[in-house]
């Protein structure tokens, strides 16, 4: 019987030594098929047209962005200058009320 159980074990070991065998090999074989494919990769040409497409997309969009804060600006910019114009006026007409005496 302890016959029986050294062979199954020895069985085992073989069996075992010949699956890590197995694995090791196509371990193997995955990380060249990886390095093969990283080189192929590496050495061809990068998309240009796509990105540049997309940066020109993103600075279009930028620009009328751009444009559109722009006009905002000068329009509240117009406004305040009304708004200051009319404040000097109302307070020069105050000034000359009080100076001469009407109000």
């Amino acid at each position: 019987m302890a016959k029986e159980i050294a062979s199954s074990v020895e069985a085992l070991e073989v069996e075992a030594e010949k699956i890590l065998e197995e694995a090791r090999t196509s371990a193997n074989k995955i990380l060249l098929e990886a390095k093969e494919e990283s080189r192929k990769m590496l050495s061809s040409p990068l998309p240009l047209d796509a990105i540049k497409t997309e940066c020109d997309r993103i600075v279009s969009k930028a620009r009328a962005e751009a444009d559109e804060k722009i006009k905002d600006s000068e329009k509240k910019a117009a406004e305040m200058g009304s708004n200051a114009d009319r404040r000097v006026k109302e307070i020069a007409d105050r000034a000359v009320n009080i100076v001469t005496g009407t109000s």
